[in-house]
């Protein structure tokens, strides 16, 4: 990042879709951003791999609710200190999304990610931002190939969307660079409301992209470039090639293959470190 470029505001999204989150109950957590692994609450694992980011300023987080912020000391205490800023979430994650935005100057590049992605890193965030600036879009989206996904981590089931050159899973990692930007998130919150009824979407994307997707004749460029049209923005995406960007906590079963994956990777340092001196 040169010195006439901005840095990034990191908007968190930290409130559980559930009250009753299996995660959250699995691990004895009030919410399931507070859900540990090694040791540590995802939502610090986050906001930290941001914080050791050179590209990002400001952190915010949305959610989890005042009332178990009031019950996590912890958690209280980085957001009175103004180390992170928090605002109260919304209904629904794009919501959210969109309240945080429409608070923050336009002009302000924003990365947005979620308090799950418990395998975040600063190299992953450096990489995102930069390669996102550099794509001359307003909204871009970080995917990784499924392949690298599988092969690196067998164990995971990752979903996959599958176009005409190659299945891509998606990295909870997005950029938000320009003013147009913002009509990605009113859009995103439009699709959330009719999630239920699917031929207002096809509406929206059109029907022959729709097609050409079940028919796996749809390639991401020309994805990006229907959703463009339709949209009034231009998407892009970052194929992010470190695997671990693509593995969040879904469900139970991705919480204890995470805290398996970080607990191994930290025996594997201290074994290196003993074999150094």
């Amino acid at each position: 990042m040169n010195e006439t470029e901005q840095k990034f505001t990191a908007v968190v999204l930290a409130a559980d879709r559930d009250p009753d989150d299996p995660v959250a109950r699995a691990a004895g957590a009030r919410c399931k951003s507070m859900a540990p692994i090694d040791g540590a609450p995802m939502v610090f694992r986050v906001l930290d791999a941001l914080s050791a980011s050179t590209e990002i300023n400001t952190r915010i987080l949305c959610g989890p609710p005042q009332s178990i912020v009031e019950l996590e000391p912890a958690l209280g205490a980085r957001i009175r200190s103004g180390d992170v800023g928090w605002m109260e979430n919304q209904q629904t994650p794009s919501t959210s999304a969109f309240h945080v935005l429409q608070s923050l100057p336009e002009q302000t590049p924003v990365l947005l990610t979620t308090a799950d992605h418990a395998m975040l890193s600063a190299r992953i965030v450096d990489y995102f931002c930069a390669q996102a600036r550099d794509t001359g879009c307003d909204v871009v989206a970080g995917v990784a190939r499924h392949e690298v996904v599988a092969k690196a981590y067998p164990q995971t089931q990752r979903t996959a969307t599958r176009l005409q050159d190659g299945s891509y899973c998606g990295c909870n990692l997005f950029a938000f660079l320009t003013p147009r930007a913002r009509l990605a998130a009113d859009f995103w919150r439009q699709v959330e409301t009719q999630r239920k009824k699917p031929l207002r979407v096809i509406r929206v994307l059109g029907v022959m992209a729709v097609l050409r997707y079940l028919l796996g004749q749809l390639s991401l460029a020309e994805a990006l470039e229907r959703v463009s049209q339709r949209l009034g923005f231009k998407a892009g995406t970052v194929i992010i090639p470190f695997p671990e960007a693509a593995i969040d906590v879904d469900s139970v079963k991705d919480w204890k293959l995470v805290e398996e994956i970080v607990s191994g990777q930290r025996s594997e340092n201290r074994r290196r470190r003993t074999e150094d001196r």
